[in-house]
């Protein structure tokens, strides 16, 4: 079972720069999407081609938007995860599916990036509103994993947290000390939903102690070519879904010209049940 997570930075765009060929010659059986971007009647036909197809546009036009698109119809969908000041941006949707012969509930996270923590009052504004999706979503994932499990399914959420858990994930981790996305609380938050009863990193556990591999560049400068990034897209497993990974890694693109977004398609392969 090939399962793959990709913020597409808009469909469209990523459509054109040759998302439908990377869709095609990966054959995964499940892909999340982060930042479609479009209204659903604008999604091109190409980018869903072969798959059943779940999307939470949201209500900000040209921003957010979570998809699923998967082999097996879902047997149920939700949006959001119950906190009204964000479920209606199209950030998190849900699926229970029934795919390769796991019972799966699977979710498609797009978290907020928030602001500089130090700097003006509207950075500090957007700084303090994702920590407050932090505070709601944490205590939401232990709600879905413990439903999964009574409904004998694994869970899975994977998408753009837009934070580098460790040293490991991201090259400068030395000049970005003060920066969002690496501040010392959001990395707290980032490992307290990990663990050996709770979620899994899945990249990492068959990637210890490695640099990377990174998932997400800046478009400016030489940030892809020299390969300055950050990890910032995850699979999140329970620990009997993680244990059955066999390969992990990014998509990382051949060069800065062949890139689809400024995020690269995280790919694990899991093995059927």
């Amino acid at each position: 079972m090939r399962v793959a997570t990709v913020n597409v930075n808009g469909i469209r765009a990523a459509v054109r720069r040759g998302f439908a060929d990377w869709l095609a010659t990966r054959d995964c059986d499940l892909v999340a999407l982060q930042e479609v971007r479009a209204p659903s009647d604008l999604v091109p036909p190409e980018a869903l081609a072969g798959y059943h197809y779940c999307y939470h546009p949201g209500d900000r036009a040209g921003r957010n938007g979570v998809a699923l698109l998967s082999r097996a119809a879902p047997l149920a969908i939700r949006e959001g995860f119950g906190n009204p000041a964000f479920d209606a941006e199209g950030r998190y949707v849900e699926a229970d599916l029934d795919l390769n012969g796991w019972r799966l509930t699977v979710g498609s996270l797009y978290l907020p990036k928030g602001g500089r923590a130090d700097d003006s009052a509207a950075e500090l504004a957007r700084y303090t509103r994702k920590l407050r999706f932090l505070r709601s979503f944490r205590p939401y994932l232990t709600r879905a994993r413990l439903r999964a499990r009574e409904q004998g399914r694994e869970f899975l959420v994977m998408g753009d947290f837009n934070i580098a858990h460790t040293r490991l994930d991201l090259r400068n981790w030395r000049t970005n000390g003060r920066s969002v996305g690496f501040l010392p609380e959001e990395r707290e938050w980032f490992g307290s939903v990990l663990g050996p009863r709770r979620l899994v990193d899945v990249v990492r556990r068959l990637h210890p102690g490695e640099d990377g591999p990174y998932s997400w560049w800046s478009w400016m400068g030489n940030a892809f070519t020299t390969d300055t990034g950050w990890r910032i897209d995850y699979q999140l497993a329970t620990p009997a879904l993680a244990a059955a990974a066999t390969a992990a890694g990014t998509d990382r693109a051949a060069s800065y010209d062949a890139r689809m977004s400024d995020h690269a398609p995280v790919v694990v392969d899991y093995a059927d049940r």
